[in-house]
């Protein structure tokens, strides 16, 4: 089974390029649905995060706004919450990947956000990079609800610049060009793959190294 990890840097169209997938009847392992899933009331980070930080907790749900807000430049504080939820994570995608082995799929994708970031480019077969221009990128950000320039700019300074993620990428789907074009995109970078699914297992050992941002490292699946 080919293991695709699909990332790109905030505002670059990977959701987008998920549905694609799905549509395409290639199983997704979504990381950031599966955070949604293990904070919500129930899942197995609610009580450690309200534990931790009681001052998210709002009528009876966690508040990701107001938990994000606790954390934004607050490093030690952020470690605090990905020591909680990154291990979580971890397993929920090694379930995910031997459902599937043992479905025999071909292939299945690994949609996650800071892939590069936390080294998991290593523990794939293959990566799918999705890009933008920036002025595109910029417009898709600051129209989300809260968002602002700061933590726009805090933002990329934790992630890898994209044009590192290019370079280290097996595929780039450009989606600044239209919906078409970029699903036209991604069906031949799917063809390439299955054509030589083969090669690499062998080929991801010698992807272009690529510079992560200072601080601690992340682990996969954060």
């Amino acid at each position: 089974m080919l293991i695709i990890g699909l990332t790109g840097s905030i505002g670059m169209g990977k959701s987008t390029t998920s549905k694609m997938f799905r549509r395409l009847r290639v199983p997704v392992f979504d990381a950031d649905a599966t955070v949604h899933a293990l904070l919500a009331p129930g899942g197995r980070a609610f009580r450690p995060v309200i534990e931790r930080f009681p001052e998210a907790l709002k009528d009876g749900r966690i508040d990701r706004v107001a938990l994000g807000a606790r954390v934004f430049g607050r490093k030690a504080e952020l470690r605090a919450l990905e020591r909680i939820i990154h291990p979580l994570v971890r397993d929920e995608q090694r379930r995910f990947i031997a459902t599937h082995a043992r479905r025999r799929a071909p292939m299945v994708v690994l949609d996650i956000p800071l892939l590069f970031e936390g080294g998991g480019d290593a523990h794939v077969d293959a990566v799918l990079v999705v890009s933008a221009p920036n002025w595109i990128q910029a417009r898709r950000v600051l129209a989300r609800p809260g968002m602002t320039r700061a933590k726009f700019r805090d933002i990329l300074s934790k992630q890898v610049p994209d044009a590192e993620k290019r370079r280290g990428a097996d595929a780039v789907i450009q989606t600044g060009l239209g919906h078409g074009h970029a699903f036209r995109s991604l069906k031949l970078a799917l063809d390439g793959f299955s054509r030589h699914r083969h090669e690499m297992w062998k080929h991801h050992w010698h992807r272009p190294r690529i510079r992560r941002p200072a601080g601690p490292r992340r682990r996969p699946g954060g």
